[in-house]
């Protein structure tokens, strides 16, 4: 689904990954993380696509809500759980969205 995003500017954070082998329990804690983070101020949306590369797309409001939500514990917990059991690669890209457009 196309995340439903206010007019610009705002802010996109790209988390692009390649997954080790498994589950590991990943799904259960992406769809946790997912739920979450539609709860944490200046959340506006998230897009995802995984056939091998990973890229999942969150859409926010400002930089100081990104911050937030990295520093948020149990997102922390998740971030920790990835690097050590979920990615063999990754890599994170802040963005701010100054124009968008759609059919």
């Amino acid at each position: 689904m196309i995340a439903n995003t206010p007019p610009t500017p705002y802010y996109a954070v790209i988390f692009t990954s390649l997954r080790t082998e498994g589950d590991n329990g990943y799904n259960v804690m992406s769809d946790a993380m997912d739920e979450l983070a539609k709860k944490q101020p200046g959340y506006l949306g998230i897009e995802s696509a995984r056939d091998g590369l990973g890229i999942t797309v969150s859409y926010w409001r400002s930089l100081e809500d990104i911050k937030n939500w990295k520093a948020n514990t149990s997102h922390q917990f998740a971030q920790k759980t990835g690097r050590e059991k979920w990615y063999e690669d990754f890599k994170v890209r802040i963005c701010k969205v100054e124009r968008d457009y759609s059919l």
